[in-house]
């Protein structure tokens, strides 16, 4: 079983009408996981860190902005599928930025910025290449009118870990704890018990040839 590594990430947040942006970043062509993909700024725990920390240093050398750790919310904890050769057990947080910073890629890990509204997220995501955790949550950032309505659910929000299974299936989908074929699928497998309030909406990810579509069981 390949081994998961300790990271953290940090869903940055700006105003913008009618409701707020996210900040994605693209990873370079040549990373070694998820190449090419916008992506919210973050990476690996460095020793000695815990996960505020390493988010708060990641969003400062990718994206140059600097955040105090305390000023990070937990949203959500994702688990890299077993069937991938390189894991992550990520936390993510969200925060929202800091109204004199001016975020900027680094040119090295990461290529280009993006800003988004969280709406918009299924029609761009074969141009933006975004995996199945920042469709997601661009999901449920919708599901919000304000940034202000964000950090207030974050504040109260239960966190539990997410780890997505593989349906064998013509194609390639991939399902969350709470989709009703979850149990049916392959890999390491996590319950969700019990079952957080924010899970609903889409619950599986399918890969098209225009990059991942958030979808829902028949009848669900």
């Amino acid at each position: 079983m390949t081994a998961l590594r300790e990271a953290a990430t940090v869903i940055v947040l700006r105003p913008a009408a009618p409701s707020f942006e996210v900040l994605l970043l693209r990873r370079r062509r040549g990373a070694s996981f998820m190449a090419q993909a916008c992506v919210f700024p973050g990476g690996g725990l460095e020793a000695g860190e815990d996960a505020r920390t390493a988010a708060a240093r990641e969003l400062a050398e990718e994206a140059a902005v600097h955040l105090d750790a305390a000023a990070l919310v937990p949203w959500s904890h994702w688990i890299t599928p077993s069937i991938e050769p390189k894991r992550f057990s990520a936390q993510f947080f969200v925060a929202a930025l800091p109204p004199d910073a001016t975020p900027h890629h680094d040119g090295v890990e990461t290529v280009d910025l993006v800003w988004l509204a969280p709406g918009d997220a299924p029609a761009r995501s074969g141009e933006l290449r975004l995996p199945p955790p920042q469709l997601r949550t661009c999901w449920e950032l919708a599901q919000h009118a304000t940034l202000a309505a964000v950090i207030a659910a974050a504040r109260v929000r239960a966190v539990v870990p997410i780890l997505p299974r593989l349906l064998p299936a013509a194609a390639v989908t991939l399902l969350l704890p709470w989709d009703p074929d979850y149990d049916a699928a392959t890999g390491d497998a996590l319950a969700m018990t019990p079952r957080p309030h924010w899970a609903t909406g889409p619950s599986r990810f399918v890969l098209t040839g225009d990059g991942w579509r958030a979808d829902q069981p028949s009848g669900a």
